[in-house]
């Protein structure tokens, strides 16, 4: 009985210590490794989201921005990370879709990082470039316009493998049309040369296309949703237009690297909960036409084993590869 009394005295000092350490984390600087380049769809949500947390803890969330390889470079050097609670990867639904792209992959999102939280999920949307497409008004047009075309557009990705990639080639699949994929380092780059003129349709989530459609140096032709958003309610869902089976989503979410305190995991999913509650951050997401996360870590992971599995049979679906 002693010795048992004495084993439930240890437990319960443990657990008294480990919440003791969770409540006084952070504190130093922690570090949220964004793998896509300063300007894409996951700074939106990456920099306000840094900044509340700097604000609730006391001390610096910091962004790093690792592009390339459609995010694998950046979450690569992550999953190399110290799990000691003071570097996070903020990711993409990128990363669901890399196992089925990307064989040799020196990392695994489910064996080497623990799923914190969901962040952010918005509906892609298809634009086209008003002043090299000056016809194009719908995705009729578009299609239209392929077809007497072939192989003569370009659209623009994050990267080879990348949900832009995946949904434009499952565009292509469906609708039978040839379109040329340019992969970048990031939406970032390739926003800017679609608003230079150098690509003409861009797939891509609302997070990064919404200024420029308010701007109206981007017409977006469709969500490829099966609802409207609330924020632009003028844009139809390819699904009302006749064009089923186009139902894609951008989503970013937060990895801890594994081996990080289970505490110091739940504190982190606790702040970010609490920092979608702020109304700031409420109305960065509204503008983005993004719904906000919050589920817990358990639930986050079956998640993206769901997002890995559609991905995987959409890329097998479309026999998309990477790009030589």
């Amino acid at each position: 009985m002693r010795c048992v009394a004495k084993a439930l005295l240890a437990l319960a000092a443990m657990s008294v210590a480990a919440a003791s350490f969770a409540q006084n984390w952070p504190t130093k600087p922690v570090k949220l490794i964004n793998p896509f380049p300063a300007g894409g769809g996951t700074d939106t949500f990456a920099r306000p989201l840094s900044a509340q947390l700097t604000k609730q803890t006391g001390h610096q969330f910091i962004v790093e921005n690792i592009g390339g390889a459609g995010g694998t470079i950046g979450a690569a050097q992550a999953a190399r990370a110290t799990a000691d609670g003071y570097t996070f990867l903020i990711g993409a639904v990128h990363h669901a879709i890399a196992p089925s792209m990307y064989p040799k992959l020196s990392y695994d999102i489910e064996k080497d990082f623990v799923p914190v939280t969901l962040l952010a999920v918005m509906p892609f949307v298809v634009v086209a470039q008003p002043d090299k497409l000056p016809n194009v008004k719908t995705m009729k047009d578009l299609i239209d316009h392929l077809k007497a075309n072939p192989g003569k557009l370009a659209f623009g990705s994050s990267g080879a493998g990348t949900s832009q990639h995946l949904a434009g080639e499952l565009f292509k699949t469906t609708q039978g049309v040839n379109l040329l994929h340019v992969p970048y380092k990031g939406m970032g780059p390739a926003m800017a040369d679609f608003l230079g003129g150098q690509l003409d349709v861009l797939f891509d989530g609302m997070s990064a296309s919404a200024a420029q459609i308010r701007a109206g140096k981007a017409r977006p032709l469709g969500l490829m949703a099966s609802k409207r958003s609330t924020q632009y309610p003028d844009i139809p869902t390819l699904a009302e237009l006749g064009y089923a089976n186009l139902d894609v989503s951008q989503w970013f979410g937060v990895w801890a690297i594994k081996g990080t305190p289970p505490e110091i995991v739940d504190r982190m999913y606790r702040e970010i909960v609490k920092a979608l509650d702020d109304p700031a951050i409420k109305t960065n997401w509204a503008n983005a036409s993004a719904d906000a996360g919050g589920m817990p870590p358990a639930e986050y992971g079956r998640f993206v084993r769901a997002e890995i599995e559609r991905w995987a049979r959409v890329q097998k679906a479309s026999g998309a590869k990477l790009d030589p």
